[in-house]
């Protein structure tokens, strides 16, 4: 019995899996797929039957992606009312179709999605990956670029793959940030007063000599602290450094 499908905020594409053997992968790729924002699963014959106890336990709480999951006996019957379909296979088996990597399928699933098409991506069955008459039946192949000497993928991790290429796509996440652990970066006069603080402590030490060099000497210094991304925490470090070791010189 196929129950009614709840669309989920935005488009997306149906993960399909074409007679997925155990109900662990099953519940391992929903976990997969809601990591990265993909709640819209369809399966095709499962061997264990449905539903599957099995994939709740393994699903860790993505439920949800489960609980919409529908029901279909053949994967025509999946795909029927898709507009573009992509297979995921570790072998072209000779056919002649757009071969794409999983960044490239995903940015052209979502120019797809976003021109109101409907998106499928079928995944094969564990043991033996998608048959010819189901890779006929897709518009594209995925070929996810593994160990040629060793290019067998768990069921769940492709899906993982493929969703996370998705993720990628939907969400403007920089390369790179910077964690700030309950400080802040030290403004341009703590930064002033922490080279102030050095300055005096190096000359009643003698550090800027000989004379003539003394200048360069500074300049270098103060070089040196404006390059650093110093935080308040890291400014107060240095200063209660300088403190101590006055100190224990006496």
């Amino acid at each position: 019995m196929r129950r009614t499908e709840t669309p989920p905020p935005l488009p997306q594409p149906f993960v399909i899996l074409v007679g997925p053997q155990m109900g662990e992968n099953i519940g391992a790729s929903a976990r997969a797929m809601l990591n990265f924002g993909l709640e819209r699963m369809r399966l095709v014959a499962p061997r264990d039957g449905w539903p599957n106890p099995r994939a709740v336990a393994m699903a860790s709480g993505a439920g949800r992606v489960l609980d919409g999951a529908t029901l279909h006996a053949t994967t025509a019957g999946a795909i029927a009312d898709c507009n573009y379909v992509f297979a995921t296979t570790a072998r072209h088996r000779d056919l002649t179709k757009p071969v794409m990597t999983p960044e490239r399928a995903m940015q052209h699933a979502r120019a797809l999605l976003d021109a109101g098409q409907k998106v499928g991506i079928l995944f094969g069955p564990e043991r033996a990956g998608m048959e010819n008459e189901d890779l006929a039946r897709a518009n594209a192949l995925i070929s996810i670029p593994v160990n040629p000497d060793f290019s067998s993928l768990n069921l769940a991790q492709a899906v993982l793959l493929l969703a996370y290429e998705w993720g990628r796509e939907v969400r403007d996440v920089p390369a790179e940030v910077q964690a700030m652990s309950r400080t802040e970066f030290a403004s341009a006069i703590e930064i002033e007063k922490l080279g102030d603080h050095y300055e005096e402590r190096l000359e009643q030490a003698g550090f800027f000599f000989p004379a003539d060099k003394a200048q360069g000497m500074r300049l270098n210094l103060r070089n040196m602290w404006a390059r650093l991304p110093l935080t308040r925490a890291d400014v107060q470090t240095l200063h209660g450094l300088l403190r101590q070791l006055l100190r224990g010189k006496g």
